[in-house]
Order: structure tokens, then sequence, then C-alpha cells
């Protein structure tokens, strides 16, 4: 079975998923725009469909 987020996008590993959502709250302050805030809400998805595949595949 392949591991696929949206058409055609690998999953990516929760790990730099969430070092890329530190590395977005370290650069604006915690002070997300709301284009920011767009992009928070997606990468915590992603995260969090990371966290799921991770838990299925250790099942």
């Amino acid at each position: 079975m392949s591991q696929t987020s949206g058409p055609h996008r690998p999953l990516r590993a929760a790990a730099e998923i969430n070092a890329e959502i530190r590395a977005l709250w370290e650069r604006t302050d915690g002070r997300l725009s709301p284009e920011q805030r767009q992009e928070y809400e997606s990468l915590v998805t992603e995260w969090a469909a990371a966290i799921r595949a991770g838990a299925v595949q250790a099942a």
C-alpha cells in the first residue's frame, strides 16, 4: 500500500512537519497573519495524517 497525502504527494515524516511548524512560530514571534495561519493549519493537518499513518504501520 502506498502512502500519499493528497494526489501524488508523498507523506512526510511527522518530525519533519513538526520542525516546520516550530520554525513558523519562531519566524513570526507567535503572531500569525491570516496567510500564516492557513499555512499553520495545513501543516497541522499534514502532521496529524503523518501521525495516523505511523500508528497504522505500528499496528
